[in-house]
């Protein structure tokens, strides 16, 4: 699969995906910055989020307008209120877009409606991503996977049954590059509700790459995602965590970002194959195993015994699984300490 020149595959470095989100504070200069902070960091691509209050939700003072979990970052707030003050302005979109090129990155978006579709493809965005709490719009994703993109779709929440609805929405909707998320939907996310081990089963279901957008607090889990077989990484980003804009407590800063980049990299390429055979790089190390020596000067027709044979480093005599078989038996001629072992050294067996 390609998205905007990346290769996104197993074949390639994890596709590593810097989520602004509501971090840019109300401000385009801080939008910026942020994409410049991810200058030479490696990361392929910025995402922002798009949509208005006005087409995620309602002014209403009622209660399931608000957040009402216990512990969210957010509680107590009505969802008009955050999501004025979380959105992306659509006259920023562009901006910032070029900004990202300027450095060598992609942008792209998250769509939550189809007004936001039709935008951004008049900005000819590389690909789209669905958001968790949208992976039951059906007819949003039907009409995003009809643009002719990739889409990458985040599971948060979800269940098997409504994955399926939304990948069979998408394919149904003519996307042939799909990219599903493992995701989990809390803010900070805790590592051990990653559930890592549903993203090689997600593979293996849906026949589509396979990725992780995560919460979680530090690059420990996506790390592991790219163990099993993640290939697309996303993770919020802020200048500094302490800045109080909306997503910062839980977004790497940019400094995590590049070791996220070099880190998931090297996990990747760790994989390699299923190999028992030692590499090129491990010959040398061979020489440093263990192998019978004489560690004490022998004279000719000497008995080889515990006292005159061991087993040392280095491995240039007889390996040690032979010990057995040569204490007892007599040296034919007479060799100093520090001789390797070796069968033409003993007398033959009569």
């Amino acid at each position: 699969m390609d998205i905007g020149g990346f290769e996104v595959g197993r074949n390639a470095d994890p596709f590593v995906i810097a989520e602004i989100s509501g971090n840019h504070h109300g401000s385009l200069d801080r939008a910026l910055q942020i994409v410049d902070s991810l200058a030479g960091s490696g990361v392929q691509a910025v995402k922002l989020q798009t949509y208005t209050a006005d087409t995620m939700t309602l002014d209403v003072d009622r209660e399931e307008f608000t957040i009402q979990t216990p512990g969210s970052l957010w509680f107590g707030r009505s969802l008009y209120e955050l999501y004025t003050e979380a959105s992306t302005p659509w006259e920023w979109h562009a901006p910032i877009m070029e900004r990202a090129r300027e450095h060598g990155m992609v942008c792209f978006s998250s769509p939550f409606d189809k007004t936001a579709v039709d935008f951004l493809m008049s900005l000819d965005v590389p690909c789209f991503k669905i958001a968790s709490s949208e992976i039951v719009d059906i007819p949003l994703i039907r009409y995003t996977a009809s643009q002719g993109k990739p889409l990458i779709i985040s599971t948060g929440m979800a269940t098997l049954e409504e994955i399926d609805e939304a990948v069979a929405a998408a394919r149904e909707g003519g996307c042939e590059d799909l990219v599903v998320l493992k995701c989990t939907t809390s803010y900070p996310a805790r590592p051990e509700d990653s559930h890592l081990l549903t993203i090689p089963d997600l593979r293996e279901r849906f026949g589509c790459e396979v990725g992780l957008s995560d919460h979680s607090l530090g690059i420990g889990v996506a790390v592991a995602a790219v163990a099993l077989g993640a290939v697309v990484l996303e993770k919020h980003i802020t200048l500094d965590r302490n800045d109080g804009a909306v997503d910062s407590p839980f977004s790497l800063e940019p400094p995590e970002f590049k070791q996220l980049v070099s880190e998931t990299a090297a996990a990747r390429v760790a994989l390699g194959e299923v190999r028992y055979q030692p590499t090129a790089a491990e010959e040398g190390a061979r020489g440093r195993r263990r192998s019978l020596y004489l560690v004490e000067d022998v004279a000719a027709g000497e008995v080889l015994t515990e006292a005159n044979v061991r087993s040392i480093r280095p491995g240039s005599g007889l390996p040690p699984k032979h010990l057995d078989e040569v204490l007892g038996r007599r040296i034919h001629e007479a060799a100093t300490r520090g001789t390797p072992l070796a069968w033409d050294l003993l007398e033959p067996v009569e």
